[in-house]
């Protein structure tokens, strides 16, 4: 009888292709978890240019995208008295960064309109005749906006008035 060349062969043991297959799994395993972990390393930390998280500061006024505005009614108050009882009636438009600073001013219209009520009743004729006394009254109303509506709160971002109607009588 013929020896049967396969049957001289040993068997390859079953503990050895057991360790193969470990160490190929754990090298699988490792691997990839190093590439998750660089990924994610290179997201979080490997651009410089962006600001932290926490220190963002409110969006602002966008330059590509068109002017965003915020009409207010107009105002009618009486001045401090000079030469006689004047008038001042006056409507204005405010330049702001974005549709979230317009939903704010809206919804804090009556602190707006109070705040700016005082300041325009407080206004001399002769103070406000002039173009500059009218730049002046302009930087006054974004200061008075800009305040913030809350104790806490941060400040909006009205950028420019834009005078429609001025008239002193």
């Amino acid at each position: 009888m013929k020896a049967d060349p396969k049957a001289d062969a040993a068997p390859p043991a079953a503990g050895a292709s057991k360790k193969k297959l470990l160490i190929i799994v754990l090298a699988a395993v490792l691997g990839a978890g190093g590439l998750g972990g660089g990924g994610a390393w290179y997201f979080l930390h490997g651009k410089k240019d962006a600001e932290p998280e926490h220190e963002k500061p409110r969006k602002k006024v966008s330059k590509a995208g068109p002017p965003v505005f915020v009409p207010l009614d107009p105002f009618t108050v009486n001045l401090q008295p000079e030469n006689g009882e004047q008038y001042l009636q006056i409507a204005f438009t405010l330049q702001v960064s974005g549709l979230e600073e317009v939903e704010l001013v809206k919804l804090n219209m009556p602190k707006v309109r109070s705040r700016l009520l005082l300041l325009l009743s407080s206004k001399k004729a002769s103070e406000l005749n002039t173009g500059e006394g009218k730049k002046q009254l302009a930087d006054e109303i974004i200061e008075q906006v800009n305040e913030p509506f809350e104790t806490r709160g941060s400040r909006q971002e009205v950028s420019e008035v834009l005078f429609t109607s001025f008239i002193i009588q």
